[in-house]
């Protein structure tokens, strides 16, 4: 016969047992697996700044906010912007140290060859800094998946916003890789289709300090627009020299397809004031991104880009994905993505199609000037929405032969 007190006990144990399982959500009760992440970036070139050790952090962040906690190793790495290493480390993290999947990786070339070892490894690589769009058209496999940006979102973008002030007619200096020559060529392709006109283009090559050829060419063009489609260092060097060769004092404008918020920290509100552009994210657009933004900044000391923000988002949901099926397969956690849309610091209206492209709101902006300034990193008032409907190409539009 059961004595009393301990029939008492073994009930309240049971009920309390049956209870934690109640409340316990179900991630919790299916107990997610461990997962391996690896951060393949830039940590010492040109993409430094926009990617980098921030993107670490900002991948730290994400697995804080997933709740898996101790479960999530991260791992990272530079490639140098060379697509061997690049793709040697992928290979090895993927095939002998347990890496689940690849986030980041600027560069075009290095993001393409990485892109191939992800297929053929099986296993995801979620791409938040190249621009390049072949990973999601012609390239596409399924297993690299495109986050923050990609040459068709931007260069459309950027064409129609120039278009509308009048500046029918460009001149291009463009980076002497796959992404540049890419940008260049769309950017060209999109400005004819509106009735514009390329009247000149050069390339330069990956960590050029001299702009003076170029900018010499752009002048005698005439131009009244001339686009840099480089970031980075290179950039930051481009813009100085050109105040030094007074292209604006002769009436051209300069313009860039995307701006990012370190490049503009560097260069200065003087130089960059009233510049119109397209982006991806802003850290002071609204309480939701602020909120973020002083989580990172407490790290870096530094305001997020939009490539670190889209790190964030592709890590925090891919963890989601990986909690919600409780697998770390690659099929896996790409179909819960693609069949779940989704919304989060840097993803509006947020949706993965099957070509492994992810579709958001796109934002155009302007550069501040000295005066409107309120108070240090606020550098852009925010000119509107583009939907991500209007701002990517569509499902039907794509190259892509191999939808997942």
């Amino acid at each position: 016969m059961t004595h009393p007190i301990a029939g008492a006990l073994a009930r309240r144990t049971v009920l309390g047992t049956a209870l934690a399982g109640l409340a316990a959500p179900p991630v919790l009760r299916a107990q997610s697996p461990s997962v391996k992440l690896g951060i393949l970036t830039d940590m010492s070139s040109v993409y430094a700044d926009y990617a980098g050790i921030g993107s670490v952090e900002a991948a730290r962040l994400a697995a804080v906010d997933s709740g898996l906690g101790d479960r999530v190793q991260i791992v990272s790495a530079d490639h140098q912007n060379k697509p061997d290493v690049g793709s040697n480390t992928a290979r090895s993290w993927y095939d002998s140290q347990g890496v689940d999947a690849i986030f980041d990786c600027p560069t075009g070339s290095v993001a393409l060859a990485v892109n191939t070892v992800a297929g053929q490894s099986r296993k995801l690589c979620i791409f938040s800094t190249a621009i390049i769009d072949r990973l999601t058209e012609e390239d596409c496999n399924g297993y690299g998946l495109s986050w923050t940006w990609d040459i068709y979102s931007v260069a459309r973008s950027s064409v129609q916003l120039q278009m509308k002030r009048g500046l029918d007619t460009w001149f291009i200096i463009h980076q002497d890789y796959a992404s540049g020559h890419a940008l260049a060529a769309t950017a060209r392709e999109t400005l004819q289709a509106a009735g514009g006109k390329v009247v000149g283009q050069v390339a330069h090559p990956l960590g050029t300090t001299d702009f003076s050829a170029f900018l010499l060419q752009a002048q005698a063009s005439r131009a009244k627009f001339v686009m840099f489609t480089a970031g980075g260092s290179d950039l930051i060097n481009a813009l100085k020299q050109v105040r030094e060769f007074g292209l604006v004092q002769r009436g051209q404008q300069i313009g860039t397809m995307f701006t990012v918020i370190t490049d503009v920290h560097g260069i200065g509100l003087e130089a960059l004031q009233g510049l119109n552009f397209v982006t991806a994210f802003y850290w002071d657009r609204d309480e939701q991104t602020r909120a973020w933004a002083r989580r990172f900044f407490a790290v870096r000391q530094k305001q997020p880009t939009m490539f670190q923000a889209g790190v964030y988002s592709a890590v925090l949901q891919y963890l989601n994905a990986v909690k919600a099926t409780g697998s770390t397969k690659a099929e896996d956690v790409r179909a819960h993505l693609r069949d779940h849309p989704f919304e989060d610091v840097f993803a509006r209206n947020a949706r993965l199609l099957p070509n492994g492209r992810m579709v958001h709101d796109m934002l155009t902006a302007r550069i501040k000037t000295p005066a409107e300034q309120r108070h240090p990193w606020d550098y852009y008032e925010i000119l509107g929405v583009v939907p991500g409907a209007e701002a990517f190409r569509t499902l039907e539009q794509s190259q892509c032969r191999k939808p997942f």
